[in-house]
């Protein structure tokens, strides 16, 4: 279920703010909302896999609460995100 080096890399290069960031609430978000979608599309086919769809669970509040804390922080970095990863706004 992890991320691949690569890709991880990838979402990091293109979320980054400045070189070498990987702990911004930005990418974060970008590398939960990646694993949350290939969680999804998993328990689309193992529909009885519980102990995954618990960890999908705790990683959507992750995400939840890390996007509380940037639109708090930095509104306009917040709906440029939300823009990029079509991620719905309350």
């Amino acid at each position: 279920m992890a991320l691949d080096s690569a890709k991880k890399a990838e979402i990091v290069a293109k979320f980054a703010r400045k070189s070498g960031d990987t702990g911004s609430p930005e990418v974060q978000v970008a590398l939960l909302t990646t694993r949350i979608a290939e969680l999804t599309e998993h328990l689309k086919i193992n529909k009885k896999d519980f102990s995954s769809r618990l960890g999908l669970l705790k990683l959507v509040g992750r995400r939840k609460r890390l996007l509380k804390y940037l639109k708090a922080k930095n509104y306009e970095s917040y709906t440029k995100l939300i823009a990029e990863l079509s991620i719905r706004d309350k």
